[in-house]
């Protein structure tokens, strides 16, 4: 009898500092994300506050609930703010689809440029803009170069961007591939796009191929209130999407396996995620043009930090994902000042070597 009190003694023991293990292990990745949201906030307020007409962090938050001098109100509620705003829903959009694109495929090279996604969204882009006299006219960032016809442009690159996404689904249907096999498929889309795109442009006016080349840089500012609405909205849809398959996400991370085993349908996840990633991204590239590593960089970041738990993992990489945009997008204006770089050019740079030195320090252990 003594000795029963004793073992029960000693379990609730073990099971108490299990408890107290797993509630340090979810104060920590808590903490991890609140700090990340301070940072996209601070982030936020000094590029808000950037400009030719100077502010402080206190007269940008007085300028965004319309307070303070006209100039300010006018210069962050009408250029800066949305510009802002385009750059956090982005990097949100772009991260979660790369997120869930690495999960369902288990390729950790996995994103939109590598499933032929930012490449269909060029090949349609260059389809409106060439083929249905989109034309050329002005852009905010680049004088002298844009779209004409900035709706038509960006359904034809949404259409290009789904296209690939339902052309590689359709294939891994009709033949079973693996996961592998995906993205060596998104790798062809990728060439079979560009080499269309090549095409159009080698048949177009000078003024129309540097309408498409400017699309592909990239240009958060030429987002407008009524598309950022439309970005936002497919963004948050996503997001709740991927929250809710948080823990069919978490069983595929253990292989399909174990996850048809926990009663998971691995092809019908699979499916689901790559749609609502390929929906989320393709909006994104449709009305910003194409940004390139932030989907892919951000969750690698995230895993390094936080590990492959998605209740963590979706929400910490979409905020690093915006922290990395907006990071970006002040790279871009204060480079070469007054001069706007590309926002295409300046995420591979920052991109770049965060992920080689990930790579290698994966490599490394």
């Amino acid at each position: 009898m003594e000795e029963e009190k004793l073992t029960n003694t000693g379990l609730a023991a073990r099971t108490e500092a299990t408890r107290g293990v797993y509630a340090g292990y979810i104060r920590r990745k808590r903490l991890v994300m609140v700090l990340l949201a301070v940072v996209v906030l601070a982030i936020a307020t000094l590029s808000m506050g950037m400009g030719s007409l100077g502010l402080s962090p206190s007269e940008v938050v007085m300028a965004v609930f319309g307070q303070g001098s006209t100039r300010a109100v006018a210069a962050v509620q009408n250029l800066r703010l949305p510009r802002v705003l385009t750059a956090i829903v982005a990097g949100i959009a772009l991260s979660l689809a790369g997120c869930a694109y690495q999960s369902v495929l288990r390729n950790p090279l996995a994103s939109a440029s590598t499933l032929g996604i930012s490449q269909g969204a060029a090949f349609g882009a260059s389809v409106a803009i060439i083929l249905l006299a989109g034309g050329a006219s002005s852009s905010a960032a680049y004088e002298g170069v844009s779209t004409a016809e900035p709706i038509s442009t960006a359904l034809c690159a949404f259409a290009g961007a789904m296209l690939s996404t339902v052309v590689i689904l359709l294939l891994s249907r009709v033949r079973e591939m693996t996961p592998e096999s995906i993205v060596l498929l998104g790798v062809a889309l990728s060439a079979a796009f560009t080499a269309g795109t090549t095409l159009i442009q080698y048949f177009a006016e000078d003024s129309q191929v540097a309408a498409v080349v400017f699309w592909t840089f990239g240009d958060l500012s030429r987002v407008s209130k009524s598309q950022l609405a439309i970005m936002a909205g497919v963004t948050a849809v996503s997001a709740v999407f991927f929250f809710l398959e948080r823990w069919k996400l978490n069983a595929m991370e253990s292989g399909e396996v174990l996850a048809h085993g926990l009663g998971v349908s691995v092809n019908r996840v699979r499916l689901a995620n790559m749609l609502f990633a390929s929906a989320a991204a393709s909006t994104v590239i449709a009305f910003c043009g194409i940004i390139n590593f932030v989907g892919l960089v951000a969750p690698h970041i995230m895993r390094r930090l936080l590990g492959s738990d998605y209740r963590f993992l979706l929400p910490a990489s979409a905020l690093a994902g915006a922290g990395l945009l907006l990071v970006s997008d002040i790279l871009c204006h204060v480079v070469v000042a007054p001069l706007i770089l590309p926002i295409s050019a300046i995420t591979s740079f920052v991109g770049a070597p965060i992920f080689i030195y990930l790579l290698f320090k994966g490599v490394n252990r």
